[in-house]
């Protein structure tokens, strides 16, 4: 093959019976990649469905050591996966290169299971990991790949063991269900033979391994150096259990101990977080939480948030429709993606949520949506200066992690970690403002004397548990994943003098540091921040490898874009605020000085009101245009599907809106996603018969497929209107008034786009907007015919 789709195949970089890995050239974005070929004719269609299934859920893992998914589809024909190209070699080279000095190891196993827990975190487990599926890149840094796809790749009608013999777990080699503690058993398998320079199960006979496997417990082997102690065998050694009940329970945990193993004390958790007194302290904190309304609000927002982004099935679909729900946080999520520091991924003219999703990627919406969802709900008006300054401060650490991180696919995360590393505090001041201040107070009157005293010292005596993890505590309640929260915890001491090797403890740095910056921002006069700023940036340039006047350009930049940032979320702070100093927006002279504000509105609309006319027109010109940009840009249907019914909820102010499509076994429409109030399990309920029953009339919606007429039904309880109505629909969705729009290719019927509101009436349609929605449909028609070829 000289090309493969619109990819260029340079030279074959490996492969065997079930794929083949090529280096390609993609010239729509003129980058190498790894593009991975699956060879159909060894396994079955449906596995072929369920193996590019799975790569699209790995391409949402979004990890710096995960070599990340770019695409999951068929070129020409052929299933494939496009990775990013990762150059350099694998694990397996270093293992031939002899033993390693068990820090070493230990600090690239610690990046290999952070890694892990990750992956974990989103429901996906590797179930192959050996050292060849970990790759080395330019920085020495291992990268995992092949994440959960070469295992699934299996005739599913077979009872076939899956992974690699010498790596695979006892249970993975019975058959059993795909869990955790199987990337777990790996990891300690591949850290015991990085430290011994050799292999732990070494028998070439496949049956004669797995027979080994299952029956035999693994020993760590003797290693003839100092630093291999009792404590690291023993680590490694739970982590070889036979038993999985015995193994160690999470990639997290066994990253955690190794982590308490490399740094001792200094790692362990902040004062006032350890031990029943602080177990229970914060159990009475939680249980003061809940009782507020607010918390179980944000609580169930976040949950369904993450959920939703890491959901292998409609995950964009679903992740749009949650964020619909809520009217503020939609335009603010628009308004923020259509900020210049979006720009870069096609930012500026976004009209709708499922694009913004395509264009700026799931992790970025979430953590968009997650601080936006934070800010929300936490309104307060007894003390909301305090608590705008302490989020626009928080806001302002993680720009700037996010802009010392440069280009790089981390940088969302970054800004998430250094933002929810102030979470405790957050939530202290929101819903304990009288504790809050307390701390405050024991921290100011302690400075200048001999003994200062530190936050987390004070937090935890007023509390009985630092702000640190309370933070900590409640984002594992949330289901965020491990590796946010493991950045949450701020490394103690002084910066190192060398860049930290582990990829976690690099991030936790760069966090901090962020963190230090905007206190440093907020407390200080300009001209004094300057000097400290480059000051704080001399003490962290070895440990994040940037120099001291790049930090501080870093900083201005990060204050210009924060100031787009919160005009985006309409964050309002008073002009005489120190908070003023984390925005560096200068007014023009003789204009308003209110131009040079930022400000938070304490209004959270809930409800879908009616959009006037002429903004429900606008609206759907402007998703029309969006999607004539997708369009050009892409074949996904579902991609412009989802944009269509989008673009139709937000303007119309609809209750629900619907997508069908024929089912040719049945010769129905069945009803497959869309938005609004119970759509998940209403949709699968829509069925509208394409051949009526033996002398039986078509009830309404067959007719108006059969006739292709675009349908609008104002008053649906009118007994000549209701009497046509099936009785499923009179019994689940029970609208006031819908509109029916067909979909036919060569006049016959394939889809429909279904859409009500609650109240007879409700809907109201002018030549314009019918004319608009026409087109929708019409471009609904097209993406079918363009993905038919």
């Amino acid at each position: 093959m000289r090309s493969l789709g619109r990819f260029k195949l340079i030279r074959k970089l490996g492969g065997g019976a079930q794929a083949v890995v090529w280096l390609a050239h993609d010239p729509r974005l003129d980058r190498e990649v790894a593009l991975k070929v699956l060879n159909t004719e060894a396994t079955t269609p449906d596995a072929v469905d369920e193996w590019l299934h799975e790569g699209r859920a790995v391409s949402r893992l979004n990890h710096v050591g995960i070599v990340p998914v770019y695409e999951a589809d068929r070129f020409d024909g052929q299933a494939a996966l496009v990775f990013e190209l990762v150059r350099g070699g694998t694990l397996s080279r270093v293992l031939g290169e002899g033993p390693q000095p068990p820090r070493k190891a230990v600090e690239t196993m610690v990046q290999v299971l952070d890694a892990l827990a990750f992956a974990h975190a989103a429901g996906i487990v590797h179930r192959d990991l050996k050292p060849g599926n970990v790759l080395i890149d330019a920085q020495g840094r291992p990268r995992v790949t092949d994440f959960g796809i070469a295992a699934r790749v299996t005739d599913q009608s077979a009872a076939q063991v899956v992974g690699t013999p010498g790596y695979i777990s006892p249970e993975a080699a019975r058959g059993e269900a795909p869990q955790p503690r199987m990337d777990v058993f790996a990891a300690a398998i591949m850290l015991a033979e990085l430290m011994s320079g050799r292999r732990l199960v070494g028998e070439a006979d496949v049956a004669r391994s797995l027979h080994r496997t299952q029956h035999d417990d693994l020993e760590m082997p003797h290693i003839d150096n100092p630093d291999a102690d009792d404590a690291l065998r023993a680590i490694v050694q739970r982590g070889l259990a036979r038993d999985p009940v015995r193994r160690w329970e999470s990639a997290s945990a066994m990253r955690d101990a190794l982590m308490a193993w490399l740094h001792g004390p200094a790692d362990a958790p902040a004062e006032g977080g350890d031990g029943p007194a602080g177990a229970a302290a914060l159990e009475f904190l939680l249980r003061r939480m809940r009782a507020k309304a607010d918390f179980p609000g944000l609580t169930a927002s976040i949950e369904r948030i993450q959920r939703l982004t890491h959901s292998d099935n409609e995950s964009l679909a679903g992740l749009a429709n949650e964020i619909l729900k809520d009217v503020a946080l939609t335009k603010k999520l628009l308004r923020l993606v259509n900020t210049a520091q979006f720009r870069h991924a096609g930012g500026g003219s976004i009209s709708t949520v499922s694009r913004a999703v395509a264009l700026v990627g799931f992790g970025g919406v979430r953590n968009l949506a997650l601080s936006l969802v934070l800010l929300e709900r936490m309104q307060d008006r007894a003390h909301a200066a305090q608590l705008k300054t302490e989020f626009l401060r928080s806001l302002m650490a993680g720009s700037l992690a996010r802009e010392l991180s440069g280009a790089s696919r981390e940088g969302e995360e970054m800004f998430l970690g250094a933002l929810f590393q102030n979470l405790g505090r957050l939530l202290t001041e929101f819903y304990f403002a009288e504790e809050a201040s307390q701390v405050r107070r024991l921290v100011r009157e302690a400075q200048g004397t001999q003994a200062p005293i530190s936050e987390a010292t004070a937090s935890a005596r007023v509390l009985g548990i630092s702000y640190e993890e309370l933070g900590i505590a409640v984002a594992k309640r949330w289901g965020l994943p491990d590796g946010l929260t493991a950045m949450m915890r701020r490394p103690v001491g002084d910066p190192p003098d060398r860049p930290p090797e582990q990829a976690i403890e690099r991030q936790r740095w760069l966090a901090r540091a962020a963190n230090e910056a905007a206190d440093v921002i907020l407390h200080s006069e300009p001209d004094q921040a300057k000097l400290r700023l480059k000051q704080l940036g001399e003490r962290h340039s070895r440990a994040l490898r940037v120099p001291a006047d790049t930090f501080a350009g870093a900083c201005g930049q990060a204050q210009q874009k924060l100031a787009d940032l919160a005009d985006a979320m309409e964050l309002r702070i008073d002009r005489n605020s120190p908070a003023q100093r984390l925005i560096s927006v200068t007014p023009e002279p003789n204009s308003d000085a209110e131009l040079a504000t930022v400000v938070m509105q304490a209004t959270v609309v809930t409800d879908i009101q009616a959009q006037p006319r002429e903004q429900a027109s606008q609206q759907l010109a402007a998703g029309i245009q969006d999607i004539t940009d997708a369009m050009v840009q892409s074949n996904d249907v579902g991609a412009v599907l989802r944009m269509i019914l989008e673009t139709m909820f937000r303007a119309l102010s609809l209750k629900r809106v619907l997508f069908a499509m024929r089912d040719a076994r049945t010769e129905q429409l069945i009803g497959r996603f869309g938005l609004g109030e119970g759509v998940e399990t209403l949709a699968p309920q829509f069925k509208v018969p394409l051949k009526p029953a033996a002398g039986q009339a078509p009830d309404l919606f067959c007719a108006v497929c059969l006739k292709a007429v675009d349908t609008l039904i104002s008053d649906a309880t009118q007994p000549n209107i209701a009497q046509r109505l099936p009785p499923w629909w009179r019994d689940k969705f029970k609208a006031g008034s819908f509109l029916v729009l067909p979909l036919a290719l060569k006049g016959a019927p394939f889809g429909l786009i279904y859409a009500d509101r609650e109240q007879p009436g409700a809907i109201q349609l002018d030549e314009k907007e019918l004319s608009l929605l026409r087109t929708l449909r019409n471009q609904a028609v097209m993406a079918f015919r363009q993905s038919s070829g």
